[in-house]
């Protein structure tokens, strides 16, 4: 027989705290700049786990494992719309962020009880159901690359690509809410030639504001991976 141990007093003592803000805009190479630099700061005892999250500027990112050809536009298409191209080292190939669209970088400390990768993206998945379920949407979650994301009939709407480094995590997901989804034409997303993106507006009818999307992940991270939420400025995330 499984037996859990639902005793506030035990649960409140294992709770690590989770800081996290909505930043609003950031460029993507800031982004990845914050993140490393509040993973070493974790890394060192100096800083809690974090959740970043924000909407970047136009950008197809390269994960390692991308293609380069799966960026189908030229650099004149790419210049006239200020659409830049960044190599990164995150898991998965090409994608896309942009205006409309919530990324998540979520920044843990996955030692000591929650070393396990597949269980990690899996957890991620579940967060962006919770989310999608809070605006009446019924989602899938799906685990087997390339198609790890988030999918709601048979459209993909949130795309997941994290980084590992000595159990420290970056990177993390991005949740298209009000997204230009004609962007994602020029590129082959994830590598899945034909995939439909859809969008948390265009499955729902209505725009959404990106901050109440940013308050639904936020709670249920900190639910999914038994963290304390802890509401910050962006100044306090940032410095």
């Amino acid at each position: 027989m499984l037996l859990i141990d639902s005793s506030p007093q035990v649960r409140e003592t294992n709770q690590r705290d989770l800081e996290w803000s909505y930043l609003g805009r950031l460029d993507y190479r800031s982004a990845m700049a914050l993140q490393e630099h509040r993973r070493e700061r974790i890394r060192s005892g100096g800083a809690e786990d974090a959740l970043l999250l924000l909407e970047h500027g136009h950008v197809y990112t390269l994960g390692r494992n991308a293609n380069r050809t799966d960026v189908l536009a030229d650099r004149e298409w790419l210049r006239t719309r200020g659409v830049e191209v960044v190599e990164c080292d995150r898991g998965g190939q090409v994608t896309y962020h942009g205006p409309g669209q919530l990324v998540g970088y979520p920044i843990l400390d996955l030692t000591p009880d929650r070393r396990d990768l597949r269980r990690y993206v899996r957890d991620l998945q579940e967060v962006l159901v919770r989310v999608l379920a809070e605006v009446g949407l019924s989602a899938e979650a799906k685990s087997r690359s390339p198609e790890i994301g988030v999918w709601v009939d048979g459209r993909k709407v949130a795309s997941l690509g994290v980084h590992v480094s000595r159990w420290i995590t970056t990177h993390g997901f991005a949740l298209n809410v009000n997204t230009d989804l004609s962007y994602f034409a020029a590129i082959v997303p994830c590598g899945l030639q034909g995939v439909e993106m859809t969008s948390v507006a265009e499955l729902t009818g209505r725009t959404m504001p990106i901050e109440d999307l940013a308050d639904l992940c936020a709670r249920h991270l900190a639910e999914v991976f038994h963290r304390r939420p802890l509401a910050v400025s962006p100044e306090q995330l940032k410095h």
